[in-house]
């Protein structure tokens, strides 16, 4: 075998992994526009128990379609109850404590508790997945991480809401250790379309709860909101799922997760671009050590050259 062809077969892998990274940073800009969209929801009247059910009926029923058109059939009910579980456990679980942790500290310090999700992924990858803690996976890792913190800020809480902000971390951390197993071998969409439903009944269910108590949720009272509330269904919730297990099935959970960090340097942008927010210094020395993490974490590597037969 010579050199020429040894470099020629690491061509494909090279291919796979920059579509990964593609997919991921399509999906990480989706979700960090998600805080954008829910700023005009929650302007027109909208509250978190309204905006959610929405969200999910809203992005299921458009998987539904899209798996219908494109004739992708649903794994077994093996697979199909377990990717149930990661939505209506893993999705909902993460999304109750990130919101009541808002009830109990400020959000950037919330937003940079759920941030220091890749460094459980990561551990937890190794120890399940056996993925090898390489040399630049953690620089990477400690880049994305030093990133995310000083981009979202610092912050005040009570004990409990950073329990409830490590918990959302925890929760989002096992959800994406264990998609990474779940998911392989089973087509993104049908996958996102579980767990889509899977969240929609949960959050029909919480919903339904409050109504029968007495509190029913509160939706957007104009067009504007509307508007915000389906770009959040279809854009920060197909889209970014759907991207979101189709790279995480070529880069696995560590790099996948780690790519992720970009969502708070988009949310940072997006806020300065149409809302008007101030990028502070220490925000923007953030989202350099992001994007340094990014392009350490995605370089190419040399492939060895393999000795002829």
């Amino acid at each position: 075998m010579t050199e020429s062809r040894s470099h020629a077969g690491a061509w494909p892998q090279a291919r796979d992994t920059l579509t990964g990274v593609l997919l991921i940073a399509i999906s990480a800009t989706a979700f960090g526009a998600m805080a954008i969209f829910a700023r005009f929801a929650y302007a027109s009247g909208a509250d978190v128990y309204g905006l959610l059910p929405v969200r999910f009926v809203v992005a299921a029923l458009a998987l539904v379609a899209i798996m219908w058109l494109r004739r992708v059939p649903l794994p077994g009910w093996r697979r199909v109850l377990a990717l149930a579980a990661m939505g209506g456990i893993g999705y909902a679980g993460q999304s109750w404590c990130f919101f009541l942790a808002l009830n109990h500290a400020q959000a950037s310090l919330v937003a940079l508790l759920l941030y220091l999700y890749p460094v459980f992924v990561t551990v937890l990858a190794a120890l399940f997945l056996k993925e090898r803690l390489t040399g630049p996976t953690v620089t990477a890792l400690v880049l994305c991480s030093l990133g995310a913190g000083l981009t979202v800020g610092g912050g005040q809480g009570s004990p409990l809401g950073i329990a409830l902000g490590l918990g959302a971390a925890l929760i989002y951390s096992v959800y994406i250790v264990v998609g990474a197993r779940v998911t392989a071998g089973v087509h993104p969409l049908a996958t996102t379309t579980v767990v889509s439903i899977a969240a929609a009944l949960v959050w029909l269910a919480i919903a339904a709860i409050r109504a029968s108590a007495g509190v029913p949720p509160a939706l957007p009272a104009d067009a504007a909101g509307w508007a915000a509330v389906l770009a959040i269904a279809l854009v920060s919730t197909v889209v970014a799922i759907l991207t979101f297990f189709a790279g995480l099935q070529r880069l696995g959970a560590a790099r996948a997760s780690m790519l992720s960090t970009l969502e708070p340097l988009v949310t940072v942008l997006l806020a300065a671009a149409l809302l008007g927010e101030h990028i502070g210094g220490l925000q923007a020395v953030g989202g350099a050590l992001i994007l340094a993490g990014v392009l350490w974490l995605t370089r190419p590597r040399a492939a060895p050259a393999l000795q002829e037969d």
